[in-house]
């Protein structure tokens, strides 16, 4: 069983990405139970089906599988069967050390949401923090992108779920 270990943060200063190259994605939701989530998404020129489990109690770790499919199906999928608003986002690297930040830079009804991930070999991980990196949200379900689709960032400031 494949486990995604990670920590979620807000970032300070976007400007981080400024001058780097990043990767377009699209992706929706087939399912966004809390038990289990099914993602399309399509990234750059390739696509992926993506099933996760319920977020461990710490919210750092899950089960997680992932499966290269092809483009055309993800984009029917998308079309057809995906909720919606679908998450829109460019997606970029930072090597920091041992370890990679990915930093998502939203668009659509989430634009202004700049969140950056890293994933970690075990929970124990210390994670020496970028000084663009701001509040750790990790475990904050609103910032989940499954719960960004029900509850998109541009409406928090009316009635911020969760």
């Amino acid at each position: 069983m494949g486990v995604e270990i990670e920590r979620k943060y807000l970032v300070r200063d976007a400007s981080v990405v400024a001058g780097l190259s990043g990767t377009r994605m699209i992706q929706g939701y087939l399912s966004v139970d809390p038990e289990r989530t099914v993602r399309v998404r399509v990234s750059g020129p390739r696509a992926f089906l993506n099933v996760k489990g319920s977020t461990s109690e710490s919210g750092t770790s899950r089960a997680e599988f992932e499966y290269e499919i092809p483009v055309q199906d993800a984009e029917e999928l998308l079309a057809g069967l995906a909720l919606r608003p679908q998450i829109e986002k460019t997606r970029y690297r930072i090597d920091a050390g041992s370890l990679v930040w990915e930093i998502d830079v939203f668009a659509g009804d989430n634009e202004g949401l700049v969140v950056a991930e890293v994933e970690l070999p075990s929970e124990a991980t210390a994670v020496a923090l970028p000084d663009w990196v701001g509040d750790e949200v990790t475990g904050d379900a609103r910032y989940y992108n499954a719960n960004l689709v029900g509850h998109p960032y541009k409406g928090w400031g009316e009635a911020p779920p969760g």
